[in-house]
This record gives C-alpha cells, sequence and structure tokens, in this order.
C-alpha cells in the first residue's frame, strides 16, 4: 500500500499538472485566434482519446476477468465498422451496445 505522503503528493501534481494545460489554452491564450496548425490536431482529440478508452474494456474486460471474449470483441467490430463506412457515431454506438446485449444474452 502507498503511505499518504505519496498518494497526496501524487494527487496534487497531478492537480496541478491538469490545471496547467487547461490554463495554458483559457488563461493564457484566452480571446485570441488559435494557429491553423493547432486548430488541425485539436480535430483529432476525440478520436484518439475515445479508442484508448474503450480499447482495455474490450480486450481486458473486468467482467471476464481479464479474458478477451467473443461478444465484446464482435460488439466492437460492429460499432467500428458502423461507425466508419455509414459516418454516424449515435447509430455506431447503439448498434455496438445491441450487438453487445445480443451476443451477453446467446454466450450466457
Amino acid at each position: 500500500m502507498i503511505d499518504k505522503t505519496s498518494l497526496w503528493t501524487v494527487i496534487v501534481l497531478l492537480g496541478l499538472g491538469s490545471f496547467g494545460l487547461r490554463f495554458v489554452f483559457t488563461g493564457l491564450i484566452g480571446n485570441r485566434p488559435l494557429p491553423i496548425w493547432l486548430l488541425r490536431h485539436l480535430r483529432y482529440t476525440a478520436v484518439a482519446v475515445l479508442p484508448g478508452l474503450v480499447a482495455p474494456l474490450v480486450v481486458w474486460p473486468a467482467a471476464t476477468g481479464g479474458a478477451l471474449d467473443a461478444p465484446r470483441l464482435i460488439a466492437a467490430l460492429v460499432t467500428l465498422v458502423t461507425g466508419y463506412f455509414l459516418k454516424n457515431v449515435i447509430l455506431a454506438i447503439v448498434l455496438g451496445a445491441l450487438t453487445l446485449y445480443g451476443g451477453l444474452a446467446l454466450w450466457d
């Protein structure tokens, strides 16, 4: 177990780092226009963050003790293919969720 001093040091440092990153955009830049190259890179933030959040839940799900299983993998593939070809995020999420729940009902 981590001691309280180390824990609170990490919490405070992570909080300061998070505040610093946000302050750069809101406090320092303010109402000034952002450079075109920065705006171009910021468009891909959600595309980079969302797979990073979802991938561990598909590959190492806590519900199965960390073992890869077919319903989650198939649901992820359905979501990916739907989103890629139809360019509709809501439909991709709904079809992925329905596939997951249907797959869990069939495999359990």
